[in-house]
């Protein structure tokens, strides 16, 4: 059986060329080689210094010196015959390496060369160093995040590196094939984070002026400020998150906790969200994260428990929907979405030895 064959998914006709990275470009390879798509990645000798069975699963990984002639001409030839090309260095180094995507787009037209960095390819920070707490910092995401009086809380790297990231610079790479489908060429795609994060907050940038919706910490309706959509302590320690926004979910929720009518007035009114949440809080403490799913879970009051990640792939839901899976002694996600007629799947990463051909017949 052939490579082209043994693999499944949607991209399984689709040969991207990565090379090896942290944050954004190791899922977004990830996720494409969970799609089908044959990934070869180049790596450096002691890989990226985050080895990760879960994130470099399904690619055949080489390691190869960039920097010398050899490693430079492999490269090209990989390049040649690749269909897309990820990579994550900050601005210029692709170039002075003369693997840059004028080169290989002159000798590869349908290759789409696809840059993932966190202040993007121009701009006065374009070339400074940064993480994902300080493209998010740009953005007006981390303000938004945290509780008054103190300082922003980063939401792990989900918000930067992945949302606004591997996610921004996916779309782009499917957006970039689909389009060569008509035109017959590649392009590049300058994914940075500061871009897709400030694509997330659009929906908050579109709402703020018109008073729809506020992201001042206290005020908050999506941010914890809300009595009806944030997170509780429960009697044993545990936590729970209730998220009644609509009217009629939140009669739900207070309907099956037996919250008197007083008690539910000014349910919008952000003054009195302190008392509102003192009370709940009073309340939730008064019996265990289990009592309360057995009385809210699965209801429309807008319920679930705050698993840890070691506890999600055991909720019943989690487990029935097949949402991780066990491999290699490690749980992890199951590929995502998930197709009717080409499913992806969770395939080994298999390294190769020097001098390996770049790509499979």
């Amino acid at each position: 059986m052939s490579d082209i064959e043994s693999r499944k998914g949607p991209l399984k006709h689709i040969k991207v060329l990565e090379f090896t990275g942290i944050g954004p470009g190791p899922h977004c390879g990830m996720m494409l080689a969970d799609l089908g798509a044959n990934v070869l990645r180049i790596e450096r000798r002691g890989g990226n210094g985050w080895p990760n069975p879960v994130a470099d699963r399904g690619r055949r990984r080489i390691e190869v010196d960039i920097r010398s002639d050899e490693g430079r001409s492999y490269c090209l030839e990989a390049a040649d015959g690749a269909d897309v090309l990820i990579e994550g260095f900050r601005p210029g180094l692709m170039e002075r390496l003369g693997l840059g995507p004028d080169i290989l787009t002159a000798r590869n037209p349908r290759l789409v060369y696809a840059r993932v960095t966190g202040w993007g390819q121009d701009g006065p920070l374009a070339k400074a160093a940064g993480h994902d707490i300080n493209y998010i910092a740009l953005t007006g995401a981390l303000a938004a995040v945290g509780v008054p009086g103190k300082a922003a809380v980063p939401p792990l790297n989900l918000v930067g590196d992945f949302g606004g990231g591997s996610m921004l610079l996916t779309t782009g790479i499917l957006a970039a094939l689909q389009e060569r489908q008509a035109s017959g060429k590649g392009q590049v795609v300058d994914a940075a984070i500061i871009d897709g994060t400030a694509s997330l907050m659009g929906f908050f940038s579109g709402l703020v002026p018109g008073g729809r919706i506020s992201v001042e910490r206290d005020r908050s309706l999506l941010g914890g400020a809300a009595p009806f959509y944030r997170c509780y302590t429960c009697k044993d320690g545990r936590e729970i998150a209730v998220g009644a926004l609509e009217p009629q979910f939140y009669a739900e929720l207070m309907d099956r906790l037996g919250v008197p009518e007083e008690r539910r007035q000014g349910r919008d009114d952000p003054e009195r969200w302190d008392g509102q949440s003192r009370f709940l809080e009073e309340l939730f403490a008064g019996r265990s994260r289990a009592e309360w799913c057995a009385l809210l879970e699965g209801t429309d009051a807008c319920f679930a428990p705050v698993l840890t990640l070691e506890e999600a792939p055991e909720h019943p839901h989690m487990r029935e929907r097949g949402v991780y899976l066990q491999k290699d002694g490690v749980m992890q996600p199951a590929p995502a979405p998930r197709f009717s007629r080409t499913p992806g799947a969770a395939r080994d990463s298999v390294i190769l030895p020097p001098g390996s051909p770049p790509w499979e017949d």
